[in-house]
């Protein structure tokens, strides 16, 4: 990996989450219709236009880079550079009003994530992170601070996140979700995206989904791994294809783990 093919394709990745996103609140607190999906997911026209634009940048400065997207699939291509896009994560959220949704662009090489970006755009907020150069957080106009995880909250007094309680449920591990609840400090909603951000910039102790996909996952490991945190699956290991994400800081993973290793492989 050379490091000015990184370097070009994260500039890149920067430059169209945020395009992306901005493209997404032309339709956001409007009448908008909303379809689902064959797993019943909602989609619209905004989280459609704005995958269709993060493609079409690739493709005219590295048109032999693969991408997978939520909306429109697998793209195969001839190096060894992937872009794995979720144009709106939390849809549920844009379709309800609510501005914690976000755009995700994360790049992968030789399928091992290198690079993410998490942009907000209903908050103008977001955050980027390349190996080897740590995570940086912004908002609006001000320029990106380094950002770090809070190694010194415990999962006692700190923020535990989540995206959707039922998620729990679905895979059986409702009493997983109990149990967190139980240990740790505080217990909300703010999830999707917004969730990893937070525990990546220090304002929350753990993000965990019980179901999420590959393009819901790989641009959050590298943010949270140069942020000085972890993302890894539920048995702990540091993976984004595994259905499912962890995000906290290393010195209370053990703990989560505790709680999630007996529902890898859908136990009870």
């Amino acid at each position: 990996m050379q490091d000015a093919d990184l370097k070009g394709r994260y500039e890149l990745a920067q430059a169209i989450a945020q395009e992306a996103g901005q493209l997404t609140l032309e339709y956001f607190n409007k009448p908008i219709e909303v379809q689902r999906k064959s797993d019943d997911s909602p989609v619209t026209i905004a989280d459609q236009r704005a995958e269709q634009l993060l493609r079409e940048r690739i493709a005219d400065l590295f048109p032999d880079d693969g991408i997978i997207g939520e909306e429109y699939g697998v793209e195969s291509g001839s190096s060894p550079y992937r872009w794995i896009l979720d144009p709106i994560d939390g849809t549920k959220s844009f379709i309800s009003g609510v501005p914690l949704f976000g755009t995700l662009v994360g790049l992968q090489y030789q399928e091992q994530s290198q690079a993410g970006v998490i942009y907000m755009p209903g908050l103008d907020e977001g955050i980027h992170a390349v190996a080897g150069q740590g995570a940086w957080h912004w908002r609006g106009q001000d320029d990106p601070a380094r950002a770090q995880v809070n190694a010194e909250v415990t999962l006692e007094n700190g923020v535990f996140l989540f995206s959707q309680r039922d998620s729990f449920d679905e895979r059986g591990a409702g009493a997983a979700f109990l149990e967190l609840e139980k240990r740790a400090g505080i217990t909300r909603t703010w999830g999707d995206c917004y969730g990893y951000l937070l525990v990546a910039t220090g304002r929350a102790a753990l993000m965990i989904d019980p179901v999420m996909s590959i393009w819901d996952a790989a641009a959050l490991q590298p943010i949270m791994r140069e942020a000085g945190g972890t993302f890894t699956d539920w048995a702990g290991q540091p993976r984004v294809d595994a259905g499912e994400g962890i995000g906290a800081h290393a010195g209370i993973l053990e703990a989560i783990l505790e709680v999630t290793r007996p529902y890898v492989g859908g136990q009870v």
